[in-house]
């Protein structure tokens, strides 16, 4: 039986989300992004963020556990640079639930939740030393554009993946 659910978020998850947030940052860019920047992160400063977002018009949904504790998110919307139809815009799973068939429920969710606003693609930005970019490419990409992102100061790789939906 699956012990969680995926759902719309709601202004009273962005504790929720920015726990999941900034933790699977942590955990996921340990060793790529500078531990100063990492360290530097924090729920509260999230927290605001999306207090903002959540309060607004937004396609952003979570998976609750059965006990009520968010154990990831996705969010996603209209193409950024207008180039492309879709875009996911962020999809975190704290560490211990990685593995278990989550992450891929919320990534076919956002896939099928853009499919239903009549997107016929999928835009993904991940950064090229991610070792999660396999998890991208379990779903059969393809390699669009490239361009380089600042985090904390610092310049990385980003490779744009596309996906038909």
């Amino acid at each position: 039986m699956k012990k969680y659910h995926i759902r719309k978020a709601k202004p009273s998850d962005a504790d929720g989300i920015s726990n999941v947030h900034i933790n699977s940052w942590k955990t996921t860019y340990k060793g790529i992004v500078s531990d100063g920047y990492l360290e530097s992160l924090t729920v509260e400063d999230r927290r605001v963020k999306w207090e903002a977002i959540l309060t607004g018009s937004h396609q952003t949904y979570v998976c609750e556990l059965y006990n009520g504790d968010i154990a990831g998110f996705v969010s996603i919307g209209k193409e950024r640079d207008e180039q492309f139809e879709g875009e996911l815009y962020a999809i975190y799973l704290l560490k211990e639930y990685q593995r278990h068939g989550i992450g891929s429920a919320l990534f076919k969710f956002a896939m099928s939740a853009l499919k239903s606003k009549g997107h016929s693609n999928m835009l993904v930005w991940v950064l090229k030393e991610n070792p999660s970019k396999y998890f991208y490419y379990s779903f059969k990409p393809v390699v669009v554009k490239q361009q380089k992102i600042s985090i904390g100061g610092d310049d990385y790789d980003e490779e744009g993946l596309l996906f038909n939906l």
